[in-house]
């Protein structure tokens, strides 16, 4: 799916729209109920000073905000791959006052932001253009300093003194894209907080201070500390004459002389060898296959001549990817055969055995794809690969009963992450239990700010829980909260 023109700027713009949904932070928790009682007025929609616990309320609710306007990846095999690597930029980092979040966009173009909350969000084009896994920690880095020393809350406060009415212009078209996106995005386009958006941004002392931190957090991490300079400089000699730069160099401008204090910076490290990342290789394949803009064919084509000139960095990556390219042409026993070899070398990795449980429930070969799983769940109990893939094959196989209860763990431990939330749907769709699937499908939408949507779910399963007194309680409290926060978006349009 390709985003809009007002999806990637929606994107780009992080600021702008982080502005905008700082109105409607009170309203969203799916977790312990809503407040709508304490939301700003339209005309002072910022404050000088942020708590963390504003900061956090409000990226939680511009990710819903997100997941509603741009093509989220909700891929677990790539979502756990960055969250790991994430967190182990995370591990090294200093001022790390709030829980970190790493997401996908699938957007050829290069870009990454970060946000309120430690929201940190990429573009499934620096997978595509990272040469190795230090390539794209420097980026993960940068931005996750961008979080930890409060840059963003310093430039909304910055701005907010000097444009209060761009700001109410901004929510007005934002709040109105949440209700009719096509119209949302015509309204953003016209309304000065478009042409006010270049001026909301980090400052170049923000930017040194991101470069630098951020380069002491990669390194103390283990990777290369020449890897930002050579990514950044990769890509401004890419794109130096052209007239439509990627985002990325617009949001984070790359005059010579940044990229010269990168190389400095960098003398100043140890000079170590730093070995490339199977792993970052592999999801790199992943997104070539499934996420970006080649046909079938052409990636076939792509890991075929990897593999016939040796021109890889893992011989098991051009397998993989080439694996992923016959199963999405539906040359199903051609793609098993490699996913075989290549699990005989390395049985417990996750991305080769996301594509065999995939391959076992084409064929519908259930129960070695539990036994597969349920052995490897025993081994990795909170990995999202395992338990969406035992979820998904347990819904297949007809024993959704099996799969409510780890669905449900999945949601206790991460309850803004909507892919357990669709399958817990179909769960108990296929037990026959009408109220939980309502019930569930509703904060499926309210991850997306569709509260609408929501309240009408909520109103079927009340009436599919006739009898169920209890049930029919949890539902109508539900109801209200959501209600509250309809009526908080209502209130500011």
């Amino acid at each position: 799916m390709k985003p809009s023109r007002f999806a990637h700027t929606l994107v780009a713009a992080t600021l702008s729209l982080t502005l905008a949904s700082s109105a409607l932070a009170d309203s969203f928790s799916a977790s312990s109920g809503f407040s709508g009682n304490n939301l700003p007025d339209l005309g002072t929609a910022a404050v000088n000073t942020f708590s963390l616990e504003k900061e956090n309320q409000i990226g939680d609710a511009y990710m819903r905000v997100i997941r509603a306007s741009a093509p989220v990846v909700n891929d677990p095999v790539l979502n756990q791959y960055l969250t790991e690597l994430g967190n182990k930029l995370v591990a090294h980092a200093s001022d790390v006052k709030t829980p970190f979040y790493f997401f996908v966009l699938q957007n050829d173009e290069i870009n990454a932001f970060a946000f309120f909350g430690g929201h940190v969000g990429i573009h499934t084009g620096l997978f595509l253009n990272a040469d190795n896994e230090s390539e794209l920690a420097s980026v993960l880095a940068h931005e996750i300093t961008h979080v930890t020393q409060r840059h963003l809350a310093r430039s909304f406060e910055a701005q907010e003194k000097t444009a209060p009415a761009t700001v109410a212009g901004m929510l007005g078209a934002i709040l109105l894209t949440i209700a009719a996106p096509q119209a949302g995005m015509a309204a953003l386009a016209t309304t000065q907080a478009l042409s006010a958006q270049t001026k909301i941004n980090y400052t170049r002392l923000h930017e040194k201070e991101a470069d630098r931190i951020g380069m002491q957090v990669m390194v103390e991490s283990g990777f290369d500390p020449n890897a930002a300079a050579d990514f950044f400089g990769k890509l401004a000699a890419r794109y130096r004459f052209t007239s439509k730069p990627p985002q990325m160099l617009l949001t984070h401008p790359l005059p010579e002389s940044r990229i010269t204090e990168a190389r400095n910076r960098a003398t100043r490290y140890p000079h170590k060898q730093v070995a490339d990342s199977l792993n970052f290789q592999l999801a790199k394949a992943r997104v070539q296959v499934r996420f970006s803009s080649y046909s079938e064919a052409a990636a076939l084509s792509l890991f075929e001549q990897q593999l016939t000139k040796n021109s890889y960095s893992f011989k098991e990556a051009a397998l993989y990817g080439k694996a992923l390219a016959l199963f999405r042409m539906e040359q199903y026993q051609q793609a098993e055969a490699i996913i075989d070899d290549l699990l005989k070398a390395d049985p417990n990795n996750l991305f080769y055995l996301d594509t065999k449980s995939d391959l076992l429930a084409q064929r519908k070969d259930y129960d070695d794809a539990i036994a597969m799983l349920n052995a490897e769940l025993a081994l990795k109990p909170t990995s999202q690969v395992i338990n969406i893939n035992l979820a998904h094959i347990y819904n297949e196989a007809g024993k959704e009963q099996q799969a409510i209860p780890l669905l449900e763990d999945m949601i206790f431990l991460d309850k803004s992450n909507p892919l357990p939330y669709q399958l817990l749907t179909d769960s108990y769709q296929k037990a026959g239990n009408k109220s939980m699937e309502f019930f569930v499908k509703a904060e499926t939408l309210a991850l997306a700010a569709d509260y609408k949507g929501a309240i009408d779910q909520l109103n079927f399963a009340f009436r599919a829980a006739e009898g169920d007194k209890l049930q029919q309680a949890r539902v109508e409290a539900r109801i209200r909260q959501f209600k509250q926060a309809e009526q908080a978006l209502e209130s500011l349009k």
